[in-house]
């Protein structure tokens, strides 16, 4: 397989481990937003979060539970981001969290700015809710 990801996790790419556990592992991002920026990932290789079993889900939230104070003494505030899946962003197609330090003088602002601001109709917004209920 040629996901860099499955390489970090078997060796082949070195990297700076934070914490691993049984089913996940932390480490720095090799290209930061900002000084701190982590990701962790699950050490079998799955496109999106509803792929992972139940034990390794709670595996990885754990380990973002237990490294997220010390991401969030960095700055004061972490930006926990999920890209479920290439449409939303995701560039690696293997689960990856990313724990990034926030702070005031970054710049990236609150995550309605990263978006255009789009305006839908009480009816989309009622169709979705029963979609999604």
């Amino acid at each position: 397989m040629d996901c860099i990801f499955c390489k970090i996790i078997s060796g082949q790419i070195p990297t700076k481990t934070i914490k691993e556990t049984s089913h996940s592992i932390a480490f720095l991002d090799a290209f930061p937003l900002t000084l701190g920026h982590t990701l962790i990932i699950p050490k079998n290789h799955h496109v999106k979060i509803q792929d992972m079993s139940n034990e390794e889900n709670v595996d990885l939230f754990s380990l973002i539970h237990t490294i997220l104070p010390k991401i969030d003494a960095l700055t004061g505030s972490t930006l926990i981001a999920i890209h479920n899946g290439k449409e939303a962003g995701q560039e690696i197609p293997h689960v990856h969290v990313h724990l990034v330090p926030r702070s005031t003088k970054d710049s990236a602002g609150p995550i309605h700015n990263m978006f255009n601001s789009v305006k839908f109709s009480d009816s989309e917004i009622e169709e979705i809710y029963n979609k999604l209920k």
